[in-house]
């Protein structure tokens, strides 16, 4: 590629405010570490340099302390799923992903540390994202185009989980431990996890963690299937039987419509464990990592409510082994104040297994992705940070119900990030320039699955600015042209698929997906209250969707290799698709009272997509409202919450309408020792009410309700 090119590659990241962890430059606390230990709240870590989140020019969260001890779950999608314009994909309890203002699978990235979690989450939703919640220091949200320093494919935005597997800093003490435990009743689950430092010299410091979590079946508030699918199985039930499959039980259709209070095949068991080492001097870093992950959990079973539906309860287990590195050097002024270098190399894979131990399909993946930022020293009113991201990733699935071939994706992209800061008035402008290979192959004669080689070269920027009205307001405006090729997924996919028990059918001359989009931001922050807001607008030609669609379109598909299609239709269409919708947050101080803060908050958000002259896209969170009173004291907590979720009654053909639910919530913090102490214990009764409560966004929602009444303590300490 030329010059020209790469150079302007540099620009997707000026509006942009975030791109990878910042890291430790020196045995001195920097401006990640400070954040991490919570002198810093409105760092945002995930950028190239020191930002306020009030400066980022798109919705941005940060969960961390308290708020990240209360809200802690089993996954990521439902550890954040209180934030502004987050909901969570909800496929059981422990594959639930993050759905950022109404986007998932492809448009979302999910980081560890700045670096792609590099398991297969984004292929489809029954597979779980591989990073541990219980080792979290902080959560970064960042939504918007913003988020595209970190590709393409975070067109959504990126949720970035910030651990301390590769150490940032010497500890002041020359150690620090800090440990969680933690007991939930809705699933009996219980958990627990440890990190430690300790630093060898003056600037060695090693690092050790693990976890272990085990659950039972999910408690739910009342029945497992919606009413329209009970009365579809009370139906079917009186139907003459129709004769099984040969080696198959008959489906009890009446069965399947009485299960209630459980959620069956939901019990979950995960241990991780991980070691790590840094360098640390007053001129840079060098740090390395090693960490293990190993699950096994069941996936919600999607119940046969017609006659001739298949139903399987498959249970996913799942390794992954993987390998980071990061790396930084001040250069000490002139152009380039530091450079940074963040990698990761991880081995995955995944069986789903039959109700008798036997494999039934096997996942592996390979992947690997580094990231290089040069980040410019500042010049008067103007900071910068330009690099060069690559990725690759080797994907097999194998098995009788495989549903796409072995494929390669290669990526490298270009990207630059430039702001100009004036005081009141700020400026940024961002370019990334991105090249994308996919192929497939088929073993010869085996027609089951689309196959070739396909090439995308996808160009993405941004600019925009903000004003501040006053020191505690201000207002930005940030426009975007994005460019995504399409995943190997969304092009080669076809075949069964028994962990969603879905036929996934892709398309293989897919072109790339485009977009404008347009965002306003309102941040205002004084003495005693806080307001954020953003309302955007995106709109995409060749936008790529999964819907539903009639049986006979998979069976066309499936006819050259002769297989029968048992499962629904999924097929992945090319459109044009309008996103638009507002979120909002605020915190107001009401009063002090003996020591207390009492403090009332709220947020809400609303997402309207749809595909243009059509109508909606299907699996679109709808409006849903939150509020909440808290006390706030040195030693002791206390918070009530009440959500409202509102019916979801836009919806795509073979939908079905979402009820509304509203959901009661409530917390105690406990710091025996102190606010300085680390360590609390906080008891939370989530769901009080024991609501049956589904999210439209789900694929299972008609079959697999979110937990019941859910008592929840939270042990965390440190030394």
């Amino acid at each position: 590629m030329t010059l020209k090119i790469a150079l302007l590659a540099g620009t997707t990241l000026m509006i942009a405010g975030p791109a990878f962890a910042q890291d430790a430059p020196s045995v001195s606390v920097s401006d990640s570490a400070s954040a991490l230990a919570g002198q810093g709240p409105d760092v945002i870590v995930t950028a190239p340099f020191r930002q306020s989140e009030t400066d980022v020019l798109s919705g941005t969260s940060v969960v961390s302390g308290e708020e990240l001890t209360r809200d802690l779950k089993p996954t990521i999608g439902e550890t954040l799923a209180k934030q502004p314009g987050v909901s969570a994909t909800s496929f059981g309890p422990s594959a639930s992903r993050p759905i950022l203002r109404g986007f998932q699978g492809e448009r979302v990235r999910v980081l560890t540390d700045g670096i792609g979690s590099i398991d297969v989450s984004n292929t489809s939703v029954d597979h779980a994202v591989i990073i541990d919640p219980l080792l979290a220091e902080r959560i970064e949200v960042l939504r918007g185009p913003s988020a595209l320093l970190f590709g393409s494919s975070a067109v959504g935005g990126v949720v970035n989980v910030i651990d301390t597997r590769i150490p940032r800093a010497v500890p002041a003490k020359g150690y620090r431990l800090d440990g969680i435990a933690t007991y939930g009743s809705a699933a009996n689950e219980r958990s627990a996890g440890m990190a430690g430092d300790v630093a060898i010299g003056e600037h060695l410091v090693l690092h050790a963690d693990g976890s272990w979590s085990k659950s039972d079946d999910l408690r739910i508030g009342g029945y497992a299937l919606t009413e329209q699918r009970r009365q579809e199985a009370i139906a079917t039930s009186k139907l003459p039987p129709a004769a099984p499959e040969p080696g198959e039980d008959p489906i009890d259709y009446a069965a399947n419509a009485a299960i209630r209070g459980k959620l069956p095949n939901t019990a979950a068991r995960t241990w991780t464990a991980g070691v790590g080492a840094s360098i640390i001097t007053d001129t840079g870093s060098l740090g390395v990592s090693y960490s293990h992950y190993d699950s096994l959990y069941g996936v919600p079973i999607r119940y046969a409510t017609l006659p001739d539906q298949g139903q399987e309860a498959p249970r996913l287990d799942i390794v992954q082994n993987r390998f980071d590195l990061r790396a930084e050097v001040n250069t000490g002024g002139g152009f380039l104040d530091k450079i940074r270098l963040r990698a990761g190399h991880a081995t995955y894979r995944h069986f789903e297994l039959e109700p008798d131990g036997a494999i039934g399909t096997a996942f592996y993946n390979n992947g690997t992705e580094a990231r290089l930022e040069l980040v410019q020293a500042k010049r008067g009113a103007w900071v910068g940070a330009s690099g060069v991201q690559y990725f690759n990733r080797v994907f097999n699935v194998v098995g009788d119900e495989a549903f796409l071939p072995k494929n390669e994706t290669n990526q490298i992209g270009f990207f630059t990030l430039q702001q100009l800061d004036l005081g009141a008035f700020k400026a940024e402008g961002g370019l990334r320039y991105e090249v994308t290979d996919v192929a497939a192959r088929t073993p010869l004669g085996d027609e089951r699955f689309f196959a070739g080689q396909r090439h995308f070269g996808a160009l993405s920027g941004s600019i925009g600015a903000s004003y501040g009205i006053s020191d505690a307001v201000r207002i930005g405006l940030n426009f975007s042209r994005t460019e995504r090729a399409p995943s190997a997924e969304e092009l080669f996919a076809n075949g069964a698929h028994a962990g969603t028990q879905a036929y996934e059918l892709g398309n293989p001359n897919f072109r790339l997906e485009k977009s404008w989009g347009l965002e306003g931001t309102l941040h205002a922050h004084g003495n005693g209250y806080s307001f954020d807001a953003s309302a955007y607008y995106n709109r995409f030609t060749n936008y790529i969707a999964e819907t539903q669609v009639a049986q006979s379109v998979c069976e066309a598909a499936a006819a050259p290799s002769g297989r029968t299609v048992e499962f629904p239709c999924f097929q992945s269409i090319q459109t044009d698709a309008v996103y638009y919708g507002v979120e909002a947050e605020a915190s107001v101080l009401l009063a002090k009272v003996g020591g207390y803060k009492i403090n009332v908050d709220a947020l809400g958000d609303y997402v309207h997509a749809s595909i243009v002259d059509q109508g909606p896209l299907p699996r679109i969170p709808p409006m849903r409202v939150l509020g909440g009173v808290e006390a706030q004291g040195d030693r002791l907590n206390g918070r009530i919450e009440v959500e409202r979720v509102f019916r979801q009654n836009r919806i795509a053909a073979f939908e079905t309408p979402t009820n509304a639910y509203t959901m009661v919530n409530a917390s105690v913090g406990i710091a025996p020792f102190g606010k300085a102490s680390k360590t609390t214990l906080t008891i939370s009764a989530n769901n009080i009410f024991d609501v049956n409560a589904r999210r439209a966004a789900s694929f299972l929602k008609d079959f697999a309700p979110l937990a019941g009444r859910d008592i929840r303590a939270t042990l965390r300490f440190g030394l």
